[in-house]
């Protein structure tokens, strides 16, 4: 399928690209940027706690080296413990946006967890963040637990997607939650992206094929052996999981069933 067929719509936006890509946990900041180009993703997720705020300062180049014509800042809100933290680090992340030229950019990765241990998000807290930030002209992506009715409650709130996690941030243990993320994909009228837990290329053709529109991944990359090489089979799993879903499953059979009619053998 052509790109401009099949565009992943977010807050108002069109992409072309269905893969998103996180910025933290490379060895160094070269393996980050080419991964960034071999995977072909336009958004990019930055944690806007670890960054300085003034993008003039030198300590954060890394920045400087995107092609921000080309890709689209989504600031996180990650490290936040509480829905206060998080409404304060979406609006530092909108003026990152504009010192990068994207004064149109209010986008944000919505995330308040609370629980150090296993990184689980707050419910109750992410509610509150995105009805404060979703009054103040923000475009709220909220990671979330794959919890079918709070992603319900998000999209009523006026939320831009829901980010459900595969299973714990940063883990790799794939799509722990399949049940869970059917209901979701199945109730949504909003995109719904896989973020979090995906460990390999062939997980992320998993969310896809499901019917997720899109997927959200850092350590899978950034901790794999070759970042540049995982980012490009990343992207060609993503790819292949949207297009099998597009073209539609064989029905699963109890019995056999011969590829070769015996009709058109016994004509031979």
């Amino acid at each position: 399928m052509e790109k401009n067929l099949d565009k992943l719509r977010i807050g108002g936006k069109s992409f072309n690209s269905r893969l998103m890509l996180g910025t933290g946990k490379y060895k160094t900041t070269d393996d980050a940027i080419k991964s960034i180009e071999s995977s072909d993703c336009e958004i990019v997720t930055v944690a806007i706690r670890r960054l300085p705020t003034d993008i003039k300062n030198d300590n954060i180049s890394f920045l400087k080296k995107l092609n921000w014509e080309k890709l689209w800042l989504l600031p996180n809100t990650a490290g936040s413990q509480t829905a206060e933290e998080a409404i304060r680090m979406a609006f530092l992340g909108h003026e990152l946006a504009c010192q990068i030229g994207q004064e149109d950019n209010f986008f944000v990765k919505l995330e308040v967890i609370s629980d150090p241990k296993y990184l689980l998000p707050d419910p109750i807290g992410t509610l509150k963040a995105a009805e404060f930030l979703i009054k103040k002209g923000f475009t709220v992506l909220p990671y979330i637990n794959a919890d079918p009715m709070l992603a319900l409650h998000l999209e009523d709130l006026g939320c831009a997607t829901v980010m459900p996690l595969g299973s714990p941030i940063g883990s790799g243990q794939g799509l722990n939650n399949l049940a869970n993320l059917q209901i979701i994909i199945e109730n949504a009228t909003v995109p719904v992206i896989v973020d979090a837990g995906i460990g390999a290329p062939s997980e992320a053709t998993h969310a896809m094929e499901l019917g997720a529109s899109g997927v959200l991944l850092n350590t899978a990359v950034a901790q794999s052996k070759n970042p540049a090489q995982m980012a490009l089979a990343m992207k060609l799993g993503v790819q292949a999981g949207r297009m099998a879903f597009l073209a539609g499953r064989m029905e699963k059979k109890y019995y056999a069933n011969a590829s070769s009619p015996l009709e058109q053998i016994s004509r031979i």
